[in-house]
């Protein structure tokens, strides 16, 4: 048998990852790192797919192909933390502007832990049987980055798998995971509006049509489809996180643009709402006199992460078992894109969620409800204060993907 994992090598690890982020796309330093390590540790590796992908592969006789998959990319945002090893790296974001970067939703504890589950697994090949593919995925912040790599011929080039497999940290207590069949995780639109308007002097707005009112207004009327559209019995959540417009105090702008996140865990929930968002915007355009039609454009979009049920309950067991005290979290509004290296060639996914706060947060809690109050008030990913505790949080998380590969993997030693 293999010895544990080096943790304290783990640990230097994560944070030299968090201390330097990158961008979709853009993960050049994390690839390499990622690459440099799974040739010592004997996988056959492949750079560059899907642009900044790597992939590594590890067969020890003949059984079943188990992918087991980690994102790399950070987000645009300053890092809050105060830790010793928090990011202060700036880049140019693709529109050309300089934006702060922080590993804001945990992908170099992702990068770390399967790095940790890949040594572990080497090192113990002679318990198991197959192949382990290991996927290191670019752009999962921008909901393309399993499509580029499938697009590059993922699995023209790699094993096809038979099962998907991999985790998210979130903020639970560390130790803790979160397990979930049926639609796990929620799909996702990214979707951009302008409204046109006529500028003009500030002084005299009746020679204008000023698409400041029109976006305030299409704010508001948007606010009821979710409270008014939508069946209670049914979910969907719809943000508009960003709203743009003007440069002066004087200046009425001739146009105004609204960035909108749609969440759903239904496809005919999200036809419904998608469609009255586009009627809306149209409404109140035409509402406002404008002098030309809107822009309606779908920046990025991300499947609902549906869980195989009986991978879902035999992981359950096997986490409780040997990895953590496991517990069913129910659908997650947040989104991800791993689902489409599973439907891609029609394998079923697992996906959980790797407790990352502080336990010591939780102690003396009894019930699920103060547990659920704790984790409610807690920086979440995305927040310029998220930060998993080093401890015990990359243990579990390696443990638990070097068992749900070997759940999988043939036991026993191949001659």
């Amino acid at each position: 048998m293999a010895d544990g994992p080096d943790l304290e090598e783990l640990a230097t690890l994560y944070r030299d990852l968090h201390a330097h982020p990158e961008l979709a796309f853009a993960e050049h330093r994390t690839a390499g790192i990622v690459a440099e390590r799974l040739r010592e540790l004997g996988y056959e590796v492949t750079a560059g797919v899907g642009g900044t992908g790597v992939v590594g592969v590890l067969s020890h006789g003949t059984g079943p192909t188990v992918l087991l998959r980690a994102d790399m990319d950070g987000l645009p945002v300053l890092e809050q933390t105060g830790l010793p090893y928090a990011s202060t790296v700036h880049a140019t974001d693709s529109t050309g502007v300089d934006v702060p970067l922080m590993h804001a939703c945990g992908h170099d504890m992702h990068v770390t832990c399967l790095l940790g589950a890949a040594a572990e697994l080497a090192a113990a090949r002679d318990d198991w049987h197959g192949t382990l593919l290991l996927v290191f995925q670019p752009a999962e912040e921008q909901g393309n980055g399993a499509q580029a790599m499938i697009d590059d011929g993922l699995y023209a080039r790699f094993p096809v798998p038979d099962i998907v497999l991999g985790q998210h940290v979130m903020p639970l207590p560390a130790g803790v995971l979160g397990v979930h069949g049926g639609p796990a995780m929620a799909g996702a639109d990214a979707l951009r509006v302008v409204l046109h308007g006529q500028g003009g002097h500030g002084s005299r707005p009746e020679t204008t049509v000023d698409p400041v009112l029109m976006a305030a207004a299409t704010v508001l009327r948007l606010q009821g489809i979710i409270s008014r559209e939508i069946a209670a019995r049914d979910s969907a959540v719809l943000t508009v996180g960003a709203l743009h417009a003007g440069t002066a105090v004087n200046i009425i702008p001739d146009h105004a643009e609204l960035l909108l996140s749609l969440r759903h865990f239904d496809d005919e929930v999200r036809a419904k709402v998608v469609a009255a968002i586009e009627r809306i915007v149209r409404a109140e355009s035409a509402a406002s006199g404008a002098p030309k039609d809107p822009e309606i454009t779908t920046t990025a979009s991300f499947p609902v992460l549906v869980n195989d049920p009986a991978g879902c309950a035999k992981l359950t067991d096997l986490f409780n078992a040997s990895v953590g005290l496991t517990l069913d979290p129910g659908p997650v509004t947040g989104s991800e894109d791993v689902c489409l290296l599973a439907t891609a060639v029609n394998v079923p996914c697992v996906y959980w969620f790797l407790g990352g706060s502080d336990p010591a947060l939780f102690a003396g809690v009894t019930t699920i409800e103060e547990a659920r109050s704790i984790v409610d008030g807690l920086p979440s990913n995305h927040s310029p204060l998220f930060a998993p505790v080093v401890e015990p949080t990359i243990r579990t998380g390696v443990a638990a993907l070097t068992t749900a590969a070997r759940a999988w993997l043939g036991a026993g030693t191949v001659s």
